[in-house]
């Protein structure tokens, strides 16, 4: 018998960096998905997955599920993916969420959304080191969340028409680097960061309301104070803040780094009016529009 599970990947709005640190952040989903296949085999555990770019993702979900509920793992697991790992999407935490829908549907184990965000965020946790868990909630909760680190909290906000341009800085940027090298540098100086981090915070509060409201002028305002503190920061790069810049000159509400930085995404909110101008500055800006639908 064969079962399969899928997740989206997520897209971060506001609050990244900050988040690790104790302080919310604003995550939604994107329409791309990775799909799970399991199949219980006769053989040894087998794993088939080209599209993703670390199957100890996949190696330690199967691990700490067999433990916990007691099963085998005799099992072929197969993945697919619609989108490329290359971009910032949260590929590893879909895949461990898709991995654990699998197995409970193969096992016939019922599990609730919780338990699913421990077990997941647990996987994160022990291969990376580091994580607040927003990419696990997102890909299991879908839509726009507002979470804090470990799923203290874990809101689901009411967010329609988010209309949005990704650009893609052709950078692969590594998250977990990223994160442990700002960590070294906040140890040093943890004042002027916890700083910022608050300010980050309070930022996250306002467009918390912003996006409910619909009010994109103010959400595009609140992007754009948010990237200058991700630019203080340190976490973003030339290309980046070239990127953010031509996307507000050519009419976006406002646009920001999306992520750890480094690389990787920026997002530019946007009307629908402007937005082929948008993509335009940013391609112009050496940038690739990623299309796909957002807040699914």
């Amino acid at each position: 018998m064969k079962v399969k599970g899928s997740a989206p990947g997520k897209l971060m709005l506001f609050g990244e960096h900050a988040v690790i640190y104790n302080y919310p952040c604003i995550v939604t989903t994107v329409s791309p998905r990775i799909y799970v296949e399991a199949e219980i085999t006769p053989g040894q555990f087998n794993i088939d997955a080209p599209q993703v770019k670390n199957v100890r993702f996949v190696e330690e979900t199967v691990k700490l599920f067999s433990k916990k509920y007691n099963v085998d793992n005799k099992l072929l697991i197969k993945t697919y993916s619609d989108f490329s790992s290359q971009y910032g999407f949260g590929s590893s935490s879909a895949v461990t969420v898709a991995t654990i829908y699998a197995l409970s549907k193969i096992y016939k184990i019922k599990l609730s959304k919780r338990e699913i965000f421990d077990l997941g965020y647990k996987v994160i946790l022990n291969i990376q080191g580091v994580g607040s868990g927003f990419d696990i909630a997102a890909a299991i909760f879908g839509g726009t969340l507002y979470f804090v680190i470990g799923g203290k909290v874990i809101e689901p906000l009411s967010v329609k028409e988010l209309s949005l341009v990704i650009g893609y800085s052709g950078v692969k940027a590594d998250t977990t680097k990223i994160v442990k090298n700002l960590e070294f540098r906040i140890h040093n100086s943890e004042l002027e960061y916890r700083k910022i981090f608050e300010k980050i915070g309070r930022i996250v509060e306002e467009a918390k309301i912003s996006l409910v409201n619909g009010d994109w002028e103010k959400s595009g305002e609140l992007m754009n104070q948010n990237h200058q503190l991700l630019q203080e920061l340190g976490v973003s790069t030339e290309k980046l803040n070239r990127m953010c810049l031509t996307a507000i000159e050519s009419g976006a509400y406002g646009a920001k780094l999306s992520g750890a930085g480094g690389g990787d995404c920026m997002i530019a909110l946007v009307s629908k009016d402007k937005k082929e101008d948008v993509e335009s500055s940013i391609v112009d800006a050496g940038g690739e529009i990623i299309n796909v639908k957002i807040n699914v």
